[in-house]
């Protein structure tokens, strides 16, 4: 998905149109349906926070970072409470299924000046002459911008590029430019808002992980930002006030995504979020639980914000407390364990699996592990070989999720569906050979191919629930044998939570903490 370059050669009126047939009926909620029923079974949870934030009489621009291909949209599209208009590279028109998708969404093709001539149409190439390519685009962005002025919502990634850092790419002006035309086409109504949107994953490429959308709060814009182009200030493809916007637009957009300089800060800043609630949980006796994303992301905040204030003023302390907070984590990951497996190893069985357990041996003692082997059997080569596909497909682990995504939805139904044709044949054959077998392959295929998309599900239940238990064992083994090194870690993590805390106790943080250590919004 883009923000900048040029659109076909068909005017704005017919764009526009398309955008509104697109936006209407029946087929649109079917495929947002089908959307959010993927992003459900592709991760384990979505939260989504900040709605309040959504003005319901207001229409205007959705703008966030891509980190994470077509999952990016796919996620605004489905969490967002309105109907939405995405702008989106006309490349991906050309792409199987995914154009009819596109088209029926509503969504605007934008041709980049970077792009190559599409094979049908007339669109601009890159070396076609800048006020060709300059008129196109204004086409493109008017369509968009027509839909936000007739009181819907866009959506652009400022970026203009998918990516796999840690940090803002460089944002193009089109979102700047597609604000300022939707203003002007507005008039004299109530002008259009800008929407920051965070969109945060803790494992993205990986399948069953956790995702966050956060809707923030309009975009306050300086006075010399916040008006209406006038008819003879219609040309804002290079104006200051464009470049400006697109700075406010860049400096917020940092805060909300929680940017960094690298990956390796990142982790460090995730490090010492952990190990701040781990020890504090410790001193009062207490089980946090396990983090909610939204509590990661949070404690992530602070401790970021944390940072980069200090780092102004206390340079040099900042910088010994970072390397000493490095040496802690690379000794914990030497060892393979968790912050707040030093002070007790997780429980082997879980209470609710022993009730679980319970009740499979009284109630489906012989129907729920035939059923796991079942999926497993059925299941286990269609996920090999997605994975396998993603890994050879991906040039960035940012196209990881977005081909598991799309390519699942096709093959592991497809799977399903084979499965029942082969049990119906087999069910054929046995009749053919023992009659007193009822003849029923068509009822013997559909259970089988429910059987084996419900076997998937519980498979997938209990391969989390053995690797924890994996888990559980190494962590006891660990704790037994390197016992000094463990007792010796706890004791800097307790240095390293008094070194944190005593330096941030005078900066305003977002949330505040709970006596146990868990971070929480403030009331």
């Amino acid at each position: 998905m883009s923000d900048r370059g040029t659109s076909g050669g068909a005017d704005t009126s017919s764009v526009v149109a398309r955008v509104a047939e697109g936006q209407r009926g029946t087929l649109y909620r079917a495929i947002v349906g089908l959307l959010r029923g993927a992003t459900w079974a592709f991760f384990r949870r979505v939260e989504v926070i900040g709605l309040d934030n959504l003005p319901v009489d207001r229409c205007g621009l959705l703008v966030s970072w891509h980190p994470n291909g077509l999952v990016d949209p796919g996620l605004i599209l489905t969490r967002f409470p309105r109907r939405v208009v995405f702008g989106a590279r006309h490349g991906l028109f050309g792409v199987p299924g995914l154009g009819f998708v596109l088209r029926r969404l509503g969504t605007v093709p934008i041709y980049r000046a970077v792009d190559a001539r599409p094979a049908i149409g007339a669109a601009p190439s890159a070396d076609a002459p800048d006020a060709a390519r300059r008129a196109a685009n204004r086409r493109s962005l008017d369509a968009l911008a027509q839909a936000i002025a007739d009181g819907s919502f866009a959506a652009l990634f400022p970026e203009g590029v998918s990516h796999d850092a840690p940090h803002l790419a460089e944002l193009k002006t089109g979102a700047a430019r597609l604000y300022y035309r939707a203003r002007a086409l507005r008039g004299d109504r109530a002008p259009p808002v800008i929407i920051p949107v965070g969109l945060h994953y803790d494992r993205k490429q990986m399948f069953r992980s956790n995702a966050l959308v956060a809707f923030h709060p309009p975009l306050e814009l300086p006075a010399e930002l916040d008006v209406t182009p006038r008819d003879d200030d219609a040309d804002v493809v290079e104006s200051e006030r464009a470049r400006k916007l697109t700075a406010v637009i860049e400096t917020t957009l940092r805060e909300v995504v929680h940017a960094t300089d690298d990956w390796a800060l990142h982790d460090l800043m995730q490090r010492t979020r952990r190990l701040v609630r781990a020890e504090r949980a410790s001193r009062v006796d207490a089980d946090p639980g396990r983090t909610t994303i939204g509590e990661r992301v949070l404690g992530f905040a602070r401790v970021r914000q944390g940072y980069y204030e200090l780092l102004e003023r206390e340079t040099e302390k900042v910088h010994e407390l970072r390397a000493r907070v490095a040496a802690y984590d690379r000794d914990l990951r030497a060892l393979a364990l968790e912050d707040y497996d030093l002070d007790r190893a997780p429980p082997l069985l879980p209470p609710w699996l022993a009730v679980l357990l319970v009740a499979q041996a009284i109630a489906v003692f012989l129907l729920l592990p035939p059923l796991i082997v079942l999926g497993y059997v059925v299941n286990l080569p269609t996920a090999l070989l997605l994975r396998g596909f993603a890994a050879l497909g991906a040039k960035l682990e940012k196209d990881e999720a977005t081909i598991k995504l799309l390519a699942g939805l096709v093959l592991f139904p497809a799977t399903w569906v084979g499965a029942g044709f082969l049990a119906a044949a087999l069910h054929e054959q046995l009749h053919a050979i023992y009659p007193s077998i009822p003849d029923r392959p068509m009822l013997a295929g559909a259970l089988t191919g429910v059987l084996a998309g419900v076997g998937g599900a519980f498979a997938v239940r209990y391969f989390r629930v053995a690797s924890e238990l994996a888990r559980s064992v190494r962590v006891r083994l660990t704790r037994r044998a390197r016992w000094v090194a463990v007792a010796r870690l706890r004791v800097e993590r307790a240095k390293l939570c008094d070194a944190v805390t005593g330096m941030a106790q005078d900066i305003d943080l977002p949330g505040e903490v709970a006596p146990d250590g868990r971070v929480r919004p403030r009331a």
